[in-house]
Parts: structure tokens; C-alpha cells; sequence
């Protein structure tokens, strides 16, 4: 079998070590790689936000390079260098962590030949080139980070910090702008198979949500029915965050309709707690966007329950999002269905979704 290059290992290394952070991150099943090292993180934290763009990129670069090959000096960026370990690492910027960027909304920046930059164009990340700097103080900063590494000279320890570099990328995407291409026509049809589409993959409820607030908040602006639509951030829970559901509709200050979103199946513990709160708030509507459905083992008891209580007073509601949207979107005509789909993106933004659930929307727009 044919060796990798360096360049290849890199770009596996990297590949392999993103998308484990990612999944974890998402599942929420991380712990800070460097939780108890504060004033390292945060020097991490502000090389990879520096006002010298060409700096963003040093860090991901040299550590890289030294997890592949952990006899290279990190602080070395040419091998002009001429000490120990010293090694070329523009190639791996440029070809490596420069397509990496652009994959991820260039959240460092967008530069392509960041390596090439005046900041950037001496042999050493070292105090030997620090007055040629015009940002003396990030340089010590990408000083301070390398050393400690190579001090240490442990390979694990140069992997964690590592991790904790994709870290703080991934965390940096949360504000980062993504372009929403809005078509300036669409079908109904091509308009539920958009939303079809998007829904395909779970995300915990998260893209779900947005689409059901954003509909709401469409109702609400084109057929005045009411003042307001709020929604909690998915997986908060509701006594924590004041709300008496997912999605709250308001008219003259007082909530007239809620909605509860779910991306698995309406149990029936589900449908009679959120009703005993209805019940409790004198909301009487209540609209369960139940995306699979109710419990089989249940079905019965749910659709009892739901006339037992409107002989009392509660209109009780399960519906499939696609289904519920379908009339709706006839209704809104062309014009009102483009608004509705700009409404989702600024929604994403907003409650700051993941950022594989926004560039999943932006992706699915561009193919329009």
C-alpha cells in the first residue's frame, strides 16, 4: 500500500479528529479538552480571533503538523529556520487549513495564501521577529501557545491542544454569517419537497422548530390572527425558560394558541402534561406538531382524550408539520411563501442552530 504524504496525513489527521469533535459536540457529549487550563485557553481563543487575520491561521497549522510528525519544532514556519524541526509550514496552511476554512464559512477569515502575508514571512513564530510585528501583543500570544507546547514536547499533550483548537473553530462558527440564497420564486410543491428535505435529517427537534415558529410568524404578519410568536430554544425546558410550550402565539398581550414540537412520536404522559398547563394558563388552543405522529400502543387513549377534553372547553390539535403547512402556504400565494422561507434562516440564526443545520438550509436554497 502506497505511503500517504505529509500533506495527506494532515489532511486525514485533521478530517478524522473534526468530525469526532463535531459529532460530540453536537450530541453534547464533550468536555472542554483544556476545561481547567484557563489563561492557555484564552490566548488559544484570542490567536484564532486576531485582528491579523494571517495569525487565525498559525495555530491550527503548527499544531497540526506536530501531531503528524511530533519531531517538528511548532514554532517553526520555513525551513529557513534552520533549527531543529524545522519544516515548510506555508504548504500545509495553504493546502490544508486554507480548504478546511472555506469548507467551515471561512471562520478564520477567508484568507488563501495567509502564509504569504508580511506578519507571517520571517522563519519562527520567536521573540527574534517580534519588532517586525505591528501586533506585538498577539505574537506573544502565538509565542506563548507554541512554546508551552514544545516545552512540553508530549505528544498527547500536543494533541489535546489540539482538539481544543477545533474546539474553539467550532464554537466560532455559532457566529458566523451564513448566506440564505432565497429563491425569488417557488411552487407550493417545490416548497413542501424543501421542507420535506431539511426535515430528512433529525436534529433533536432544532430545524423542526425553526420551521414551525417561522410559519407561525408568517400566519401572524399576513393574516393579523395575532400580535407575536415566541419561541424557546429547542431543549430548554419550559419552567426554565418562562414559556408554557415550544412556541407561544400572542394577541393583545395575552397567549391564545401554543404549540408544542415534536420530532418523535406524541406519547400520551407528553399530550396530558402540556394540557394540565394549558389548563392551568386558561389557554384553551393548543396545537401538538407532532412530526411522527402519536404512540401506536396509545392511539386510542390519545384521540379519547383529545374529545373528552373539548366537551370541557379545550381544542386540542395533532398535526404533521407538512401536512398543517400544505393550505397554509396555498393561501400565502408565492409572494408569502418566499417570506416564509427567509423567515427559517433568520430563525437559524437567531437561536444560533448548529451550524450543519444552517449550511444545510443555505445548501438546500442553492439548489433552487
Amino acid at each position: 500500500m502506497e505511503q500517504l504524504s505529509f500533506k495527506e496525513q494532515c489532511q486525514q489527521y485533521l478530517t478524522e479528529r473534526w468530525n469526532d469533535i463535531v459529532q460530540l459536540l453536537e450530541a453534547e457529549e464533550i468536555r472542554e479538552p483544556l476545561a481547567d487550563e484557563f489563561e492557555l485557553k484564552q490566548k488559544i481563543h484570542d490567536c484564532l480571533t486576531s485582528k491579523i487575520k494571517s495569525y487565525r491561521y498559525v495555530l491550527p497549522t503548527q499544531l497540526l503538523s506536530k501531531c503528524v510528525d511530533h519531531s517538528l519544532d511548532c514554532r517553526s514556519l520555513q525551513v529557513a529556520d534552520e533549527s531543529e524541526g524545522s519544516f515548510d509550514a506555508r504548504t500545509i496552511a495553504h493546502l490544508v487549513i486554507v480548504p478546511f476554512d472555506s469548507m467551515n464559512q471561512d471562520v478564520l477569515g477567508g484568507s488563501k495564501e495567509p502564509y504569504v502575508n508580511n506578519p507571517l514571512r520571517c522563519p519562527a513564530v520567536s521573540l527574534a521577529y517580534r519588532e517586525r510585528q505591528r501586533n506585538k501583543s498577539d505574537w506573544d500570544k502565538l509565542i506563548f501557545v507554541l512554546d508551552n507546547i514544545q516545552d512540553q514536547n508530549d505528544l498527547n499533550y500536543t494533541r489535546k491542544i489540539f482538539d481544543q483548537i477545533l474546539y474553539e473553530i467550532y464554537k466560532l462558527l455559532e457566529d458566523v454569517t451564513v448566506i440564505y440564497p432565497t429563491p425569488n420564486r417557488i411552487s407550493l410543491e417545490r416548497t413542501i419537497k424543501l421542507l420535506k428535505d431539511f426535515l430528512s435529517e433529525r436534529s433533536g427537534g432544532d430545524r423542526l422548530e425553526a420551521i414551525a415558529t417561522s410559519l407561525f410568524r408568517t400566519i401572524s404578519e399576513k393574516f393579523k390572527l395575532f400580535d407575536s410568536v415566541k419561541r424557546q430554544k429547542v431543549n430548554v425546558a419550559d419552567a426554565s425558560s418562562g414559556m408554557v410550550a415550544d412556541i407561544e402565539c400572542y394577541l393583545n398581550n395575552e397567549i391564545v394558541f401554543l404549540v408544542e414540537v415534536k420530532d418523535r412520536r406524541l406519547s400520551l404522559t407528553q399530550l396530558n402534561a402540556k394540557i394540565d398547563i394549558a389548563r392551568a394558563n386558561q389557554i384553551k388552543e393548543i396545537l401538538f406538531m407532532a412530526q411522527q405522529g402519536t404512540e401506536e400502543s396509545n392511539r386510542n387513549d390519545i384521540e379519547k382524550k383529545i374529545i373528552q377534553e373539548f366537551t370541557s372547553g379545550q381544542n386540542v390539535y395533532v398535526a404533521n408539520l407538512l401536512e398543517f403547512s400544505k393550505g397554509i402556504l396555498i393561501l400565502l400565494g408565492e409572494k408569502g411563501r418566499i417570506d416564509f422561507l427567509s423567515k427559517i434562516g433568520v430563525e437559524l440564526d437567531n437561536t444560533k442552530s448548529p451550524i450543519k443545520d444552517r449550511k444545510a438550509w443555505a445548501n438546500l436554497l442553492r439548489e433552487i
